[in-house]
């Protein structure tokens, strides 16, 4: 495609916002919910440490700003997605949770400035393997972090804790991001790898919503009938249990209201009354 400078910037900043907001609606889920059950925290915490190296590469590569903005962007939100994990999941103090994540991006931002310096000063030498490495491990982080919440889904049969916006997002920012490269000087294959990693994977993932959450819910339904059948059964075994008399005192009352004396097994009637037969002897003699 024609070298387009206007075209490269304007995809990459619809890329960058779209890479900026993307984890927003996470981080609103989660403190809407005050909950991050189903949301893996090594999904947050393993794409907060793959914005070094990716932020080194953008800016040694000189990509263009929004890009270069990208990855800053990137990591400070998902350290807060992160540090919500550890505060409504693993029950951290408030504290702990904002003075690692002031810790983190202080290491983080003196990281990527050193790392920037060292690289670019090896890659003007001629050496641009450093600069590939950190292009590649940045993509291959950005993939391994989506493993944990695959083990996720595979466990509970559905998507949980996840924002089908911030997975929607983040496909889209990808999307632009791709598209931008088309129209610079010199395509830039190892970007399009990490940019297309993230579309794979972010499209499995919203497939699996789409097929498994529908499939859950009427699992979900099918459980909860069945228990509502078997409350209805429990009441109507108590009620009769409590409503019938015992087939032995009904037997015994029925015999009484009769006149008539049980009898024994041998087909002789059993007295009822000792006095009475008494009585019945003394009236023959």
């Amino acid at each position: 495609m024609p070298v387009n400078a206007v075209a490269e910037n304007v995809l990459g900043t619809i890329g960058t916002i779209c890479w900026t907001l993307q984890i927003v609606p996470q981080i609103w889920k989660s403190w809407r919910e005050k909950s991050t059950e189903g949301l893996s925290p090594w999904l947050m915490f393993i794409w907060a440490i793959s914005g070094i190296p990716l932020g080194v590469y953008v800016i040694v590569q000189n990509i263009n700003i929004p890009l270069i903005l990208q990855p800053q962007l990137f990591t400070a939100l998902s350290t807060v997605s992160w540090m919500q994990c550890l505060y409504y999941g693993h029950k951290r103090s408030l504290l702990f949770c904002v003075l690692l994540y002031v810790a983190y991006i202080v290491a983080f931002a003196g990281t990527e400035v050193g790392l920037a310096i060292a690289v670019k000063a090896i890659t003007n030498n001629g050496n641009h393997r450093p600069l590939e490495f950190l292009g590649i491990f940045s993509a291959v982080l950005i993939s391994i972090a989506l493993l944990p919440q695959y083990v996720e889904i595979w466990r509970r049969k559905e998507v949980v804790g996840l924002s089908t916006l911030f997975m929607t997002i983040d496909f889209a920012g990808a999307v632009f991001c791709l598209l931008s490269l088309a129209f610079k000087p010199r395509f830039d294959f190892v970007a399009a790898i990490t940019y297309v990693m993230v579309l794979i994977l972010d499209g499995i993932i919203i497939l699996a919503a789409i097929i498994l959450n529908p499939l859950a819910r009427r699992r979900r339904g099918r459980a909860e009938e069945v228990e509502n059948l078997d409350k209805e059964k429990g009441c109507r075994n108590t009620v009769d249990s409590e409503g019938l008399p015992s087939p032995k005192s009904d037997a015994s009352t029925t015999v009484e209201d009769a006149g008539m004396a049980p009898e024994s097994p041998n087909g002789k009637e059993i007295e009822l009354n000792s006095g009475e037969g008494q009585d019945k002897g003394t009236a023959q003699s």
